[in-house]
């Protein structure tokens, strides 16, 4: 079998038999006034994080979501959009997406907000995704990109970017790793649809949705998710996975390169009441600014002595500069 094949047999067996902590063994769901999630939702929550950021999810909009899973954030997406066809959920594996069925079908009945034509549930994957160009507004995917090989991670992205309106949003919570995963790792098929030896780096991970076409990166959450032993996975040294929440926007790409928030304060400490770069970045004397990475870098170099420039932080939800 392929590893895309292993997989899939991975998952139509966990579809049956939920695996309660497959992937985040402390992952809860979001909570929502008037939302319950029923119990088989929450032992089907196979993702490593969320892509549900309310602040993401005003004006209705339509939602695309990538491996359907328990259903469990499909319903939380449709608690954002309460229409008719407003989310669909695209799955391969025939199994989970009968899985999925079964617990909307709970959920409408413990929910009198919901109802289950707010969810279509549709056959097809990553690579062919079943919706016309430029038609939705939202993409989501929890902890599956992050199985497949970089090239079909790549085609995977450039999907979700034809489907997305212009300005739509690809919201993604994945694994990352501290450093590249050692070959025996990667070639072991079980780890991978485990979402364990498939992640790559976050600076290969961010350079791969760029690539796509994604001209604004924004980092919501990166925090500890996993730790690969020494001992058990055959390492000279233990191995630390992320889970990586980032929401990538289908702006254009400026000339000098691509935006990627990360948390980064610019704060001007200069003589004046505010600073003007002349490129659209106007700093109040002592206030802090939130700055994409490749303005932080340009502010750093060209004013070291008026300029204050922050860490990364990991955590950014808009009102920066760009």
């Amino acid at each position: 079998m392929t590893y895309l094949e292993s997989a899939a047999e991975f998952y139509s067996q966990v579809a049956e038999t939920p695996e309660v902590g497959l992937c985040c063994v402390q992952s809860t769901p979001l909570q929502l006034p008037g939302l319950v999630v029923p119990p088989q939702m929450q032992e089907m929550n196979y993702g490593c994080g969320t892509t549900v950021h309310p602040t993401e999810l005003s004006g209705n909009p339509t939602v695309l979501y990538v491996g359907v899973g328990g259903g469990l954030e499909a319903l939380q997406f449709s608690y954002f959009s309460r229409r008719p066809g407003a989310v669909v959920a695209v799955d391969p594996v025939d199994e989970m997406r009968k899985a999925a069925a079964r617990n909307l079908e709970i959920a409408a009945k413990e929910n009198e907000w919901f109802d289950t034509s707010f969810v279509t549930i549709k056959e097809g994957d990553a690579f062919a995704l079943p919706v016309p160009d430029n038609s939705v507004d939202v993409v989501a995917q929890n902890c599956l990109f992050n199985i497949f090989e970089p090239e079909d991670l790549s085609r995977a992205l450039q999907e979700t970017y034809r489907v997305l309106k212009p300005g739509g949003r690809l919201v993604m919570s994945d694994p990352i790793s501290t450093r590249p995963i050692p070959e025996h790792l990667q070639q072991d098929d079980r780890l991978r649809a485990m979402c364990l030896s498939g992640a790559l780096t976050y600076e290969q991970y961010v350079q791969r949705i760029i690539h796509a076409g994604f001209g604004q990166v924004e980092v919501r959450a990166r925090r500890p998710y996993r730790l690969l032993d020494q001992e058990n996975y055959k390492l000279d040294q233990h191995l630390l996975l992320e889970s990586l929440d980032s929401v990538s926007f289908k702006v254009d790409i400026a000339e000098d390169g691509a935006c990627v928030f990360t948390g980064k304060m610019a704060v001007y400490t200069g003589p004046e009441e505010y600073f003007d770069d002349q490129a659209g970045h106007i700093l109040s004397l002592g206030i802090p600014l939130a700055v994409c990475d490749k303005t932080a870098a340009k502010l750093a170099k060209a004013h070291p002595q008026a300029i204050m420039v922050t860490e990364s932080t990991w955590h950014y939800d808009g009102g920066g500069c760009c």
